[in-house]
């Protein structure tokens, strides 16, 4: 999952890498050039008066604005396995598919994707190009200070690939700094302040555009280890016959555990939707649902988790 500036229900991904590939390239390039049009158009349709500015008394009237629409507009970036666009043109992903079933049960019935780059989101968000962020992205201070955040769906360690049989014995990023071993990363991934934090220098890592090319990266030896999350190492090691993916561990930030946790934001005049949506989370958590909708996308009962937004934000 990404970090900085640009920081992821039949299953959403095959058996093989194949799938995984042909998946990535509807998430990433058209899903930006094949719906860029739709989700304009439905921007500027249907849901066009969501873009009418919420004043923020008493928490925002947003919520009854969508369920007199029936439609809400989620941002996504296109990661797989948080909210993508799948071979078939259909929305889904863990963050979706979860929007889906939390806004059905607030009144509103369709959910409608916006496809955006990763670092558009909040500045989409703000600029009320949609009504939602659906891309599971991370809850940190600094994003605290530009959104509000529904409690976190997930807590996610990291994870690597590595070549088959894992030759160089690579777990945690302690063994990797010990072994000298050469790192690659997505752009703007949180590993890569988990990298630095454990030794590395940045200027070193090999920075790729994705969980696909770190793979490819891996398999052809240019690098030793492709780090992300775990769920996302899982997903694109998945019957690869040159890599796997280790065992997920939690790195260390300041010298002290820390796993991430990803969650929907919101404007900040929207706490009157965001309470809303969080009462519906809990509910869904409380009853094992959560974990049965976001299980298809590779997430384990190990990254459920009970953490807060506002332990997160820091506040």
């Amino acid at each position: 999952m990404r970090l900085g500036s640009r920081a992821a229900m039949a299953p959403p991904l095959g058996n093989d890498l194949h799938t995984v590939r042909t998946e990535h390239r509807h998430t990433r390039r058209s899903l930006l050039a094949g719906l860029a049009a739709f989700g304009a158009a439905g921007a500027l349709g249907a849901t066009g008066c969501t873009r009418v500015a919420s004043s923020g008394k008493n928490g925002g009237d947003l919520l009854d604005r969508l369920r007199a629409q029936g439609v809400v507009r989620l941002g996504i970036a296109g990661e797989i396995p948080f909210g993508y666009i799948d071979r078939d043109g259909n929305l889904t992903g863990e963050a979706p598919e979860l929007a889906r079933v939390i806004f059905k049960r607030l009144g509103v019935d369709r959910v409608q994707p916006v496809p955006t780059e990763f670092g558009s989101l909040i500045p989409g968000l703000n600029a009320q190009q949609f009504d939602v962020v659906a891309a599971g992205m991370y809850v940190t201070p600094d994003r605290c200070e530009q959104v509000i955040f529904a409690d976190p769906d997930y807590r996610m360690p990291d994870a690597f690939v590595v070549r088959k049989g894992n030759p160089l014995g690579l777990h945690t990023y302690a063994d990797a700094l010990r072994r000298h071993a050469k790192i690659a990363t997505g752009t703007g991934y949180a590993q890569i302040q988990h990298a630095v934090e454990a030794g590395f220098k940045e200027s070193d890592l090999v920075i790729v555009p994705d969980q696909v090319a770190g793979l490819n990266a891996v398999e052809s030896g240019r690098v030793d280890l492709f780090t992300g999350t775990a769920v996302t190492v899982r997903l694109v090691a998945r019957g690869s016959a040159k890599a796997e993916s280790t065992k997920p561990f939690v790195a260390l930030v300041d010298g002290k555990p820390k796993a991430d946790g990803g969650a929907f934001a919101f404007r900040p005049t929207e706490t009157r939707l965001r309470d809303a949506f969080n009462a519906e989370l809990h509910k869904l958590r409380r009853s094992g649902e959560l974990y049965r909708i976001v299980r298809p996308f590779g997430f384990t009962r190990a990254e459920m988790t009970t953490l807060t937004a506002k332990e997160l934000c820091g506040s």
